[in-house]
């Protein structure tokens, strides 16, 4: 009995061990977080950086992202995952072409990855191969996406299979392998999107 009971504690913590949260609390605001590495798919000039917002899900700080270009994106440095999932919170605050929020996940380099975003405007949720630099739509569902509110949008991935869930809600189900193995996780933005995030949650499923 106490082999199995400690079978099932070595197991629990294995399990807890394979996933990690960021929340930005303990970064300096004014710069991007540490252990990240920023820049942007194409041309532009994004702004990311650790902020307070008192409406922030785990206060006081989130990251944000404030200046324009093609597709801003900040990722996890260190991180090689080819199977899991991916989870933020995100607030779409301003953008008068853009007002989006997204995630991406086995990031290569600026140019090779894959991307879902919610968009405020459009009110949808969008899965992206982005590869060579050219962003590709896999699809496109509509979806509820409020402004200035907190979503939540999670995405698990395995092997060819992509699942997208937007604040508990399935809406994407889709096969597809523009981009395999492991590569890193991060979050994305789109043109002139003032959005913030927080709860940047990975690991295997």
């Amino acid at each position: 009995m106490k082999r199995i009971l400690l079978i099932l504690a070595a197991s629990l913590v294995a399990n807890v061990a394979l996933a990690d949260t960021v929340r930005f609390d303990q970064d300096p605001t004014g710069i991007a977080p540490a252990g990240w590495s920023c820049g942007v798919t194409g041309h532009g000039s994004p702004r990311w950086m650790v902020e307070p917002d008192a409406t922030a899900p785990g206060k006081p700080h989130v990251l944000i992202q404030s200046g324009q270009g093609a597709f801003p994106w900040c990722v996890r440095m260190h991180v090689s995952l080819a199977d899991g999932f991916v989870e933020v919170k995100f607030k779409p605050i301003e953008g008068k072409e853009d007002r989006a929020g997204g995630v991406v996940w086995r990031f290569k380099d600026g140019n090779n990855y894959y991307v879902a975003r919610a968009n405020a405007l459009e009110n949808n949720v969008s899965l992206y191969h982005t590869t060579h630099g050219s962003r590709q739509t896999i699809k496109y569902v509509a979806a509820p996406v409020a402004a200035n509110q907190w979503h939540t949008l999670h995405v698990e991935f395995a092997g060819k299979h992509l699942k997208v869930i937007l604040d508990g809600k399935p809406y994407i189900d889709q096969e597809d392998d523009h981009v395999s193995g492991a590569g890193s996780v991060g979050v994305w933005t789109k043109a002139d999107s003032v959005t913030a995030f927080d709860d940047f949650s990975w690991g295997n499923k």
